[in-house]
């Protein structure tokens, strides 16, 4: 004889449910909710993320060890980590919001071009003198005459790659990229020039460093 059915509903309930179908979701797709929920930390956490992998690499490309363990992961790491996720991706991320606050709806070439301008004006050399000084303070500058001797060695140089490689980047955004998929788009694009830039300034600490020598010599 069968069980009653309220004992059959009682024993399937017992069973753990079945396991959620899986998502359908992309990593993008996730990523873009979690810049919809939490922008300042989802940016934090990815600056802080791709800010120590960069140093690790340019470290690695311009032959720049720790003196200490001769190993291209030195304590710069961990501090590019934390200028990531305290200073540069909060930077950003209110740098980019007026700058896209302030052409919201805009339209045409001619607000573009404008946009691009704004940008290559006013916010890519803020970015550049706050990530040059803290570059020089992380190299051992302490005081204000040597924080500002290493930006203006080596400002001219990194605004010039900024203004070669960033107007292209925008006005490939524009064209190709929806507005919504920007962060992602310019945090890949960042790594790739904030690890040129930090490439370019090592090299140049470098030889001012065998200059330093020779004369001392």
């Amino acid at each position: 004889m069968s069980k009653p059915d309220s004992e059959n509903t009682i024993a399937l309930a017992a069973l753990p449910p079945p396991p959620p179908p899986p998502s359908q979701d992309t990593l993008l797709q996730q990523y873009l909710i979690e810049l919809q929920t939490n922008p300042i930390r989802t940016k934090a956490i990815t600056s802080a993320t791709l800010n120590a992998l960069s140093e690790i690499l340019a470290s690695y490309v311009a032959g720049e060890k720790d003196p200490k363990t001769g190993s291209y992961i030195s304590a710069r790491v961990p501090k590019m980590a934390l200028y990531g996720f305290f200073v540069s991706a909060p930077l950003s991320h209110y740098l980019v919001n007026a700058l896209q606050r302030a052409f919201k709806g805009k339209t045409g070439g001619a607000w573009k071009i404008a946009q691009i301008v704004a940008s290559q004006l006013l916010v890519t050399p803020i970015q550049n003198s706050v990530f040059l000084i803290f570059m020089s303070v992380f190299a051992g500058a302490r005081s204000l005459s040597q924080v500002y001797a290493s930006w203006k060695q080596a400002f001219l140089t990194v605004q010039k790659s900024s203004w070669i490689s960033s107007p292209l980047v925008m006005a490939f955004a524009q064209k190709f990229i929806p507005e919504h998929a920007w962060v992602p788009f310019f945090s890949l694009f960042a790594f790739f020039l904030v690890t040129y830039n930090n490439i370019i300034v090592k090299k140049k600490r470098q030889a001012q460093l065998k200059k330093d020598q020779d004369k001392s010599e």
